[in-house]
């Protein structure tokens, strides 16, 4: 066995230790990490069907995960009434010590990934899902589904583009999109982050949006030319009618804020569907552009800092302090550091 896949197996070892699960992936800085012997966080994101019930066989079991007041005062009903009512679906579990490792995973109902997913109404996981992966369980198709979410990012990501640009341009803007109007990028989080992940994982990302620039390409949206190191240079149709194209990959929540933020108070016709580009009656490329940036800089910004909050309230004093000096001394590293 090699070490990818002792890896892999490590990685799925942890799930029998906790209650079944619809949905698994694995996230963050050690997922391909270019540095194997760095000792940081491993990230879950965690689907089921009843948050309630799953967090109250898991108290059973693994009672430590959880802040001791919570477990006092009202334990799983308590966690997941936090979840929905404060933040945005998702209750986390940070520094959670299993096999000499240290993890940290977030329980979501499948449900609010799943409309997350397709329309956009928090953006917080379906924008974590734009990035890459490593899916451990799928009983529900996500990958597929999904694939709707990465056309979206990627024409959202083209409308603020310009007209020529590169590979590694596209997938940094792809990136970015969740981190616009993110409070904890105001000081907790690493200035160099989106520049980071892209460059780590510059291949996952070619993978995961190949299918959609050939799409694109085919559509006479975009057209490529190789530079000398093999990246692709990239350049893109900034018409109208592709304009509107593009806006009709966007989910149905994100038009429907873009058309009221331009008066357009009747953006959902009588058959229940959003209007494209050209009904929202967008003038521009550049008009266009700056409304669904308004729209995602609002959502994140309103997102983010509602599960703050939660966090605050459900991880305890101590891992919420502990967590965010972590995360704002990586800040300050990445402000200070010429």
């Amino acid at each position: 066995m090699d070490n990818k896949d002792t890896a892999h197996s490590h990685l799925l070892s942890f799930l029998n230790a906790i209650p079944p699960v619809d949905f698994c992936c694995v996230y963050g800085s050690t997922l391909h990490s270019t540095d194997p012997g760095k000792s940081t966080m491993v990230d879950y994101i965690l689907g089921v069907s009843d948050p309630l019930q799953w967090h109250s066989e898991n108290l059973k079991m693994n009672a430590d995960h959880y802040a001791s007041w919570m477990v006092l005062l009202g334990g799983a009903k308590l966690i997941t009434n936090i979840a929905d009512k404060l933040g945005v679906g998702v209750h986390f579990n940070p520094y959670v010590t299993w096999n000499d490792k240290m993890l940290k995973y977030g329980v979501v109902r499948m449900h609010d990934l799943i409309q997350d997913i397709l329309n956009w109404e928090r953006f917080y996981l379906s924008g974590r899902l734009q990035k890459p992966v490593n899916m451990l369980v799928d009983n529900l198709d996500i990958e597929t589904i999904n694939s709707v979410n990465l056309r979206a990012a990627m024409s959202a990501a083209l409308l603020l583009l310009p007209p020529k640009f590169t590979e590694e341009d596209l997938y940094a803007k792809i990136c970015s999109l969740s981190y616009m109007g993110d409070v904890r990028m105001l000081f907790a989080e690493d200035r160099n982050k989106v520049k980071k992940i892209v460059q780590g994982q510059f291949d996952l990302f070619q993978s995961m949006y190949k299918p959609f620039l050939e799409e694109y390409e085919g559509k006479d949206f975009l057209r490529f030319s190789s530079s000398k190191n093999q990246l692709a240079n990239i350049s893109q149709d900034c018409g109208l009618p592709v304009t509107h194209s593009h806006i009709s990959f966007l989910p149905p929540t994100v038009r429907s804020q873009m058309g009221m933020k331009i008066g357009k108070k009747k953006v959902i016709s009588e058959s229940g569907k959003v209007g494209n580009g050209n009904e929202l009656g967008f003038g521009s490329r550049e008009e266009a552009a700056k409304c669904m940036q308004k729209a995602l800089r609002r959502t994140v910004m309103v997102s983010s800092a509602r599960q703050a909050v939660s966090g605050l309230l459900t991880v305890g004093g101590v891992k919420a302090a502990r967590y965010l000096t972590s995360k704002m001394c990586k800040a300050w590293r990445s402000w200070t550091r010429t």
